[in-house]
């Protein structure tokens, strides 16, 4: 049997380790985790609004399936001489016709409502403070912040390669992890602008919402706010050769006055 001493050193402990997992570790789900069925942790008030459709709409699913169920159980059950000896001759019912036809269509009529505010959102172009356009190439990114220029005329730009397997520091993660990262404005409204410089890739970031093609002679548009500081992974999500699995995609979201700082030391260093 425990002593108390020994029972209270335990609890504290536990509530220790605990608290330390929570404040200094990975406390936000940034990037996918093992055995994830879940969303992300949203980053975004896009994905927020996703994220909130997709419950709203799992209740009606499980309200209905319940229903459905609960029918078929008891079809089942009675359709049997033994407890039914007297089967019911109706072969329609008008009034059950008008019910599950009807109640159909107002659940879609409820669900369409906050659907199509959340498309009209995704949409929606908000006067940009900040341009940056990403390329998809076989098999990295490249990106320019067009915004800023250099002594010398040329924007700031880089390319975004996957660190090898053999390279990774301790607390990186496999396959996700670029030589340099995208770095962004927290609480700013930002347009990525996505093309792609051979084949058809994919920008694709889910805690923020974000996933679009990377089409070679198109220039595709999409809308970010980014309401929260952290690192946001995303891969590429358009089949595009032997190394598609390979192209990781880094956001790192910083304050505006640390983002100006980067901008200032990229711009010295170029």
């Amino acid at each position: 049997m425990l002593g108390s001493n020994q029972f209270r050193g335990m609890f504290l402990g536990t509530i220790s380790a605990l608290s330390m997992f929570l404040v200094g570790g990975s406390v936000w789900c940034d990037y996918a985790q093992d055995w994830q069925v879940t969303f992300q942790d949203p980053a975004s008030p896009l994905m927020e609004g996703i994220i909130n459709l997709h419950h709203d709409i799992m209740f009606f699913m499980f309200v209905i399936a319940g229903v459905v169920f609960w029918m078929l159980g008891r079809t089942l059950y009675l359709f049997n001489h033994k407890r039914n000896e007297v089967p019911s001759r109706n072969t329609h019912g008008t009034t059950l016709e008008i019910v599950w036809t009807v109640t159909p269509s107002i659940l879609l009529m409820i669900i369409a409502v906050p659907s199509f505010a959340l498309l009209y959102s995704l949409e929606e172009v908000i006067d940009p403070a900040i341009t940056m356009k990403a390329i998809g190439r076989q098999w990295y990114w490249s990106y320019e912040y067009s915004d800023y220029m250099g002594d010398d005329g040329e924007p700031i730009q880089f390319d975004s390669y996957m660190i090898p397997d053999d390279e990774l520091e301790p607390g990186q993660l496999r396959l996700l992890e670029v030589d340099n990262r995208v770095v962004l404005p927290t609480d700013t409204h930002i347009r990525v602008l996505v093309t792609g410089g051979d084949v058809l890739h994919s920008w694709a970031v889910p805690s923020l919402a974000v996933k679009m093609d990377a089409v070679p002679g198109r220039l595709n548009q999409v809308s970010l706010f980014i309401h929260r500081e952290g690192v946001y992974y995303g891969q590429c999500s358009e089949l595009c050769g032997v190394n598609h699995g390979f192209m990781p995609i880094v956001v790192e979201a910083v304050p505006v006055k640390d983002y100006i700082a980067w901008v200032a030391e990229q711009i010295a260093s170029a």
